[in-house]
């Protein structure tokens, strides 16, 4: 594969490279950046952190888990590449500078990652520490002087010539590897459906580093622009399935904002920068965190296959543990949810806040009239194998009173609806009651009740 792209403000060509190699490996080997380090090799701990600049924007990334293909048409920015030459020599970065200022590093070797992750965050304005640092790990410092040097730099202004408004991006090179629209993607996979789909990688991108599978032949879906439309209608929001996780948080805050913070604890800001709706959904996973809020909320998905279309509900695309309704060469082309009164919960419980998987995650929308239940719609994750309605309990519920009464009579229910399996991170028994006591939290919280202990004052 030849790509294109930006290295640290130059334009870099590259021909015969191997599509799936990693950026991380790249770099190192190749040009022996070696500021990027490996530390995890799989996205959780942030040493890898560089940043992506295209027209959609500037995002901190891992590229442990970037594939040379998806950097066509890209720029990207490693820690080398933070500080600006001058006449002097190099003028460091505010984050750079405050960094050695507050003693933000110790033994160094996560420092790289930080450096990378507050420079972008200092580019675009993200103010929110514990989002932006829940993705780089440091043993050493404790984060306090990380947290002051952040707080620091975000006071000094960006430096010139740092970020995406000076950079000229190089025209991404177009072959059946990497179509440029949906159309395209559609022939290519028809053509080969036995094809290897690669969005964000970040899950895919286990599959190189871990595994050590040969993923060949592969298709890029980064430069499908059409995959990253929104549109949002009286009706309806329908995302492109390559809408990033991140976009699809920041869309969330002003319609269904408790689905918006389930996602801010998905994984890390590196992480949700690359992974794609689509991806999540069509990956199939039992505790995937997107579909049991979007099957709550009614959610449909557009399937393509060729030239032809079906739309689907979500619930139904899920057909058994490893097994979807997708037959060879179709994907998930875009997810719709009806526009409705949010009343949406969703509650993941995991072992630790961030960047963990969920034991159990559960998605409530109930309609409550007039003090009555006209219609309950809830779907769990980690309780069955596919996310799955909880109709029992559904039925359960509508048409009682909304209160606790009503809630506790239904408890029983949950039995009925699964048989959750006992594993590494819950046993069946603690997930059942782990999911009654989600309902039990819905209602508290519709009463008002502090049910979240970051809420509850002292």
């Amino acid at each position: 594969m030849e790509i294109t792209f930006l290295l640290n403000g130059e334009s870099v060509h590259v021909s015969e490279v191997n599509p799936t190699q990693s950026a991380l490996d790249w770099l190192r080997e190749t040009q022996e950046l070696t500021g990027t380090k490996e530390g995890c090799n799989e996205g959780d701990c942030g040493a890898c952190t560089i940043m992506i600049a295209d027209e959609a924007g500037a995002r901190a990334v891992n590229a442990c888990i970037l594939f040379m293909g998806q950097l066509d048409g890209k720029s990207l920015t490693t820690v080398e590449g933070v500080a600006r030459k001058t006449d002097d020599g190099l003028a460091l970065h505010p984050v750079q500078t405050a960094m050695i200022e507050e003693h933000g590093s110790q033994c160094g070797f996560c420092t790289p990652g930080i450096v990378m992750s507050l420079a972008t965050s200092h580019l675009t304005g993200d103010r929110n520490h514990d989002d932006i640092l829940a993705g780089n790990l440091c043993r050493c410092t404790g984060y306090a002087p990380i947290i002051r040097a952040a707080e620091k730099a975000w006071k000094m202004p960006i430096p010139d010539g740092f970020g995406v408004p000076n950079i000229c991006l190089p025209e991404a090179t177009v072959d059946a590897r990497r179509p440029d629209s949906s159309d395209a993607l559609a022939a290519t996979y028809l053509a080969t459906p036995d094809a290897t789909l690669i969005a964000g990688a970040t899950d895919v991108g286990l599959w190189a580093t871990k595994q050590l599978r040969d993923l060949d032949p592969v298709i890029f879906l980064s430069g499908v622009k059409d995959l990253q439309n929104i549109d949002i209608t009286d009706d309806a929001i329908t995302l492109g399935a390559g809408v990033s996780l991140e976009r699809t948080r920041k869309l969330m805050t002003d319609h269904h904002p408790h689905f918006a913070e389930m996602l801010r604890r998905f994984a890390s800001t590196q992480v949700r920068n690359a992974a794609t709706l689509g991806g999540n959904i069509a990956n199939g996973s039992p505790i995937g965190d997107a579909p049991p809020p979007l099957i709550a909320l009614g959610a449909d998905i557009t399937l393509r296959h060729g030239d032809t279309r079906r739309t689907i509900a979500l619930e139904d695309f899920f057909i058994a543990y490893g097994k979807q309704d997708r037959v060879a060469g179709e994907f998930v082309e875009s997810i719709t949810i009806p526009r409705a009164v949010d009343n949406l919960r969703v509650y993941k419980l995991s072992k630790r806040f961030d960047q963990d998987i969920s034991a159990v995650l559960g998605a409530f929308n109930i309609v409550v009239e007039e003090g009555v239940i006209t219609n309950s719609r809830i779907a769990f994750g980690g309780m069955a194998g596919t996310p799955k309605r909880a109709r029992t309990v559904e039925a359960a519920l509508t048409g009682q009173p909304w209160s606790r009464d009503t809630i506790m009579a239904a408890l029983p229910a949950f039995a009925t609806d699964y048989t959750p399996m006992s594993d590494m991170r819950a046993s069946a028994a603690y997930r059942l009651k782990a999911a009654q006591n989600m309902l039990i939290r819905a209602f508290e919280d519709s009463q008002g009740t502090a049910t979240n202990v970051l809420e509850v004052s002292s």
